[in-house]
Order: structure tokens, then C-alpha cells, then sequence
């Protein structure tokens, strides 16, 4: 924790001296202005001090003119006080007395930030990646109320995270991922909006947990779909019969409808080429399929070609 603490108090002054010493073209010309003026009044005079003169004045006078881009909201202090926002485009400032703090970024700016080894409400150790996208609607509150926003929304954000995580189930994680990042951002917006940061979406991009549990869970699917495979096939069989138990009443009482359901079978059974059906004999006398099948032979004899001639039984 110290180190990461040097780390963010490094990155701090870093941003703190880009504000500061931010050169911009109107300083530039002021202060090359001022030296060939200078240049030229010592030439003219032979007199070098006018050369140091106007240097000076033009450092001055550079450090006032100030220029803040389209989406930027620079904040002015006077004396260590604030007197207001300046910006976008360019503005003056009166040189040592006020000075410019930081450069607010106004627009959606996208920030990662993950949960590493936390146990859900399960106790099941899982790693979440997330995105977070915010943005600053209220620069003074930015400024004066926290002293680093950007993280202070990050660190906000991954402890809202580990919280969600550490009260909700490892099925609810996996399945309600709408849900967590809707309650995920509401969380993270009520803890950001005093320091003027508003929250527009919170997206998880990635849940990962422990190999081990990924070849259980997937064992564990593999028996429900087996399960339900084996109930469907099961209450198919319970219909089946249902049915087949209906048929029998119908055609217990009407020998006629059994009659023509069975030659029907049978029909079906003879249409297929190549096919051979073994019918009992009390079958054929008791449905009367025996001048059926003759006149199926016999018509099947008259449609032969005639070229086709019948081959000579064997002699006995």
C-alpha cells in the first residue's frame, strides 16, 4: 500500500506540473515578441538593458494568456482561492496571482477495473473484469470536493464490485448479469455524485472462476441434460401407451375397424421394395385376405413385360 500510494501521489504532481506549465501559441508569440522588441531597442540604443527589460516583461506577460480545449473547464485560483471556471478557448489569468489547478476533461471517459479472488455468497472464489463509463457533469464539485476524482471513481468502483460480488450467489452472477450491472452502477453513482461525477453504464466483460469448478459445472450440466433427455423419453412412453390403451378400447368392439387397421399394416409393410412379410395363416382366413392376395399376384403377372418369361419349377 505505501508504494501504490507513492505511485498515485507521483502521477498527482505529474498532472499537477502539465497544468501549470501548459505553453499555448498566444505565450509563445508574446514572448518572441517582447525579445525582438528587446533586440532591436538595444541595438537602436546601444543600451543591452533594454533587451533584459523586455524579456522580462514578456515572461510576464506569457504567463497570462491561457487556452482550454472545446471539452476542458479550467479551475482559476486566486491567492489558493477559487474564483471560478474559465474556458473553452482562450482566457487571461493575472500572472502569479492566479493560477491554473487542473483541466477538467468533460467528456465520457472509459475506466477498467476488476475483482480479483473474491468469494461470492457461495463461497466461491471468482475473478471479474468490468468497464465503467462516466463523466464529470459538475467541474467545481470535481475539483474542491475530492482530491483526486478520477480515483476516487476507480477505487469506488472496485470496492462496489467486490461488495455486489460478496452478497450474491455464483448462479445469480453467472445468469443476472443485467441485474448486477444495473445495481452495480446505482451503487457506484450514489458514492460518485458528490464530487460532481455522474455514471452512465457499468458493462462486465469477462467473469472467470477456478478450472476445477468449470469441470464440475460442466459434469453437472451433462447430468441435467441427461436427466431431462431420459424424463422426456419417459413421459413419451406414459403418452404412448395412453394412446395405444384409447385404440384398444376402440377397436375392442369393432372387429371390422381391427380388420382394416391390420390389412392396412399390412399393406404399408408390402409397398416397400424388396420386402418379405410372414403372415399367419388363421390371419389370412380370418380377415379374407386370401383373394386379396391373389388378385394382387395376378395383376402383378398382367403388368410383367413379355419378354419376361417364368422360370421352369424344378422337376420333383
Amino acid at each position: 500500500m505505501p508504494a501504490m500510494d507513492e505511485v498515485l501521489a507521483a502521477r498527482r504532481a505529474a498532472r499537477a506540473s502539465r497544468s501549470q506549465s501548459r505553453a499555448n501559441v498566444v505565450s509563445v508569440f508574446i514572448l518572441l515578441v517582447s525579445f525582438i522588441v528587446g533586440i532591436v531597442l538595444a541595438a537602436a540604443t546601444q543600451n543591452p538593458g533594454w533587451f533584459f527589460i523586455w524579456a522580462l516583461a514578456g515572461f510576464f506577460f506569457s504567463q497570462s494568456p491561457k487556452i482550454a480545449k472545446q471539452w476542458e473547464r479550467a479551475v482559476v485560483l486566486r491567492l489558493g482561492k477559487y474564483t471560478g471556471l474559465r474556458g473553452p478557448g482562450l482566457f487571461w489569468i493575472t500572472p502569479f496571482v492566479e493560477t491554473i489547478s487542473i483541466y477538467i476533461d468533460q467528456r465520457v471517459i472509459t475506466t477498467s477495473f476488476a475483482a480479483e479472488e473474491t468469494l461470492t455468497s457461495d463461497t466461491v472464489p471468482v475473478n471479474v473484469d468490468a468497464v465503467l463509463f462516466w463523466m464529470v457533469h459538475d467541474s467545481e464539485k470535481a475539483a474542491l470536493e475530492v482530491q483526486d476524482y478520477a480515483q476516487a471513481v476507480s477505487w469506488a468502483s472496485q470496492t462496489g464490485l467486490r461488495d455486489i460480488i460478496g452478497r450474491t450467489s455464483l448462479s445469480d452472477l453467472l445468469r443476472g448479469r443485467e441485474r448486477i450491472e444495473s445495481e452495480l452502477q446505482a451503487l457506484i453513482d450514489s458514492r460518485s455524485n458528490p464530487w460532481g461525477v455522474t455514471v452512465q453504464s457499468v458493462e462486465m466483460r469477462d467473469i472467470v472462476i477456478p478450472t476445477s469448478l468449470q469441470d464440475a459445472m460442466s459434469r453437472e450440466a451433462q447430468a441435467s441434460r441427461e436427466k431431462s433427455a431420459r424424463i422426456i423419453l419417459g413421459q413419451a412412453e406414459v403418452e404412448i401407451a395412453q394412446l395405444f390403451f384409447e385404440a384398444a378400447k376402440s377397436y375392442e368392439n369393432n372387429p371390422t375397424a381391427l380388420h382394416l387397421r391390420a390389412m392396412n399394416i399390412l399393406y404399408e409393410g408390402l409397398k416397400e421394395k424388396g420386402a418379405l412379410m410372414v403372415v399367419p395363416s388363421n390371419v389370412v382366413e380370418s380377415m379374407g385376405l386370401g383373394g386379396m392376395m391373389g388378385a394382387a399376384a395376378l395383376r402383378g403377372q398382367q403388368t410383367m413385360p413379355a419378354s419376361y418369361t417364368q422360370p421352369a419349377s424344378p422337376a420333383v
